[in-house]
């Protein structure tokens, strides 16, 4: 069951920035308190739109972690992307220096980038003509450039890489990262994901999608995966960041080590450019190779973090892909949405939740999937509803799943010197 030593990956630090709040330890409070983040949408006026509610992140001051010259010319998605890597970092302990810095590498996915710099951008293009765009532009918009901001800041000089993969883009930096530390190109890596949408634009192209949930009178009951009246997801902002170390590497300096990545698992649809397929065949394959790759029986898995995006074709998809892989056991392994109380954080949303995975394992507690009260018929698993539960858990499974057919699966265990 256990890789080569000098090929296993651990994790040594944690940053999170959610609409829970603004660190790890904050954000774990509330999943495990069964809070729910999702509000009225404060960024912009909502009037004329479907949606009026959303799970912003309140409070975040960017100077906190970033010059205020520095701040103007990132997009808000790269700004919690920073501010997340440097508690990672914090956490982990690691010095970076002339010495270590080649072999440190950095993965952040988004799955669109910055947004709010195109929207406003935009305006004043039709407002003021060409000659007023900010020459900030592509490089506050390109979703690489939070990858590359952390990396200018901190000095770190390995591979340096963004994920678009839509709604896994966080999970597939962190799997990717973890594949180049197994293959030898770096020691170190930066991984996860980071998003911002909460804008006038991304509302209502979500809305024209008809993806986004439209329960503005009770926005804390408004996202509820599993559950018989789910009506669409909750888009939420935000950012994961996970610091991934060859263990080798990571014993050798006394690092504390919090978990261990133990598989990566990716598969396509090839079906659709919205819609998962109905059988769930392709997320079903990516759980089948991380197991694999974990080297990993399906009674061997504790707890399932679901994709869960409250959105009446997910859910019962994800049901049928989890009854394909695990059988009758899928009946008797608890699994819970935590976007039931964050929402969706998009491109972070899988790192957020890989973070949630560890704490799980850490802390023997496993979050609830909040608002499940009308439980769909399809949906008969055990979902965890509505209140945390405490349990003995080794070994999850993260499932991400996004818009083109991509799916990304983790397999995270407990760490063991054996």
């Amino acid at each position: 069951m256990i890789n080569n030593p000098d090929n296993r990956v651990v994790v040594t630090g944690i940053g999170v920035i959610s609409p829970l709040g603004l660190n790890l330890s904050a954000t774990w409070e509330g999943l495990i308190a069964g809070k729910s983040g999702i509000d009225y949408i404060t960024l912009f006026d909502t009037e004329f739109y479907e949606t009026k509610i959303a799970g912003e992140v309140k409070g975040f001051e960017p100077t906190d972690y970033i010059n205020r010259k520095d701040t103007r010319h990132m997009d808000r998605f790269a700004q919690l992307a920073v501010a997340a890597s440097l508690q990672a970092l914090e956490q982990s302990g690691i010095q970076i220096n002339s010495i270590n810095q080649e072999y440190i590498g950095i993965i952040i996915g988004s799955g669109i980038g910055g947004l709010t710099t195109l929207f406003e951008q935009n305006k004043i293009l039709l407002e003021k003509g060409p000659d007023r765009v900010s020459p900030f532009l592509i490089p506050m918009m390109i979703s690489d450039i939070a990858a590359a901001q952390v990396s200018i800041l901190l000095g770190v000089k390995g591979p340096n890489l963004c994920t678009t993969s839509a709604c896994s883009s966080g999970s597939d930096a962190i799997g990717v990262a973890h594949e180049i530390i197994r293959r030898g190109d770096a020691q170190v890596m930066i991984a996860g994901g980071s998003e911002a949408l909460i804008n006038p634009i991304g509302i209502a192209a979500f809305n024209a999608l008809n993806a986004l949930s439209t329960r503005n009178n009770e926005p804390q009951l408004a996202s509820r995966p599993f559950d018989a009246e789910r009506d669409g997801f909750v888009i939420s902002e935000g950012s994961g960041i996970l610091i991934l170390e060859n263990l080798a590497h990571a014993q050798k300096r006394g690092a504390n080590i919090m978990a261990e990545i133990m598989g990566y698992g990716a598969s396509g649809d090839a079906h659709h450019v919205t819609q998962p397929l109905e059988h769930g065949g392709g997320a079903a394959k990516a759980m089948q190779i991380a197991l694999n790759k974990a080297r990993l029986a399906t009674t061997e898995i504790d707890y399932i973090n679901a994709h869960g995006t409250s959105t009446p074709l997910n859910d019962s998809m994800e049901t049928k892909a989890i009854k394909t892989v695990f059988g009758d056991n899928a009946y008797h392994i608890p699994i819970s949405s935590t976007k039931s109380m964050m929402g969706h954080l998009i491109g972070g949303a899988g790192a957020v939740e890989a973070a949630t995975c560890i704490m799980v394992i850490r802390h023997g507690v496993i979050p609830p999937t909040i608002n499940l009260t009308h439980p769909d018929p399809e949906c008969d698993l055990d979902y965890v509803p509505n209140v945390a539960r405490r349990a003995r858990v080794t070994t999850v499974l993260s499932n991400s799943f996004g818009f083109g057919g991509h799916n990304s699966v983790l397999v995270i265990g407990q760490y063991s010197e054996a």
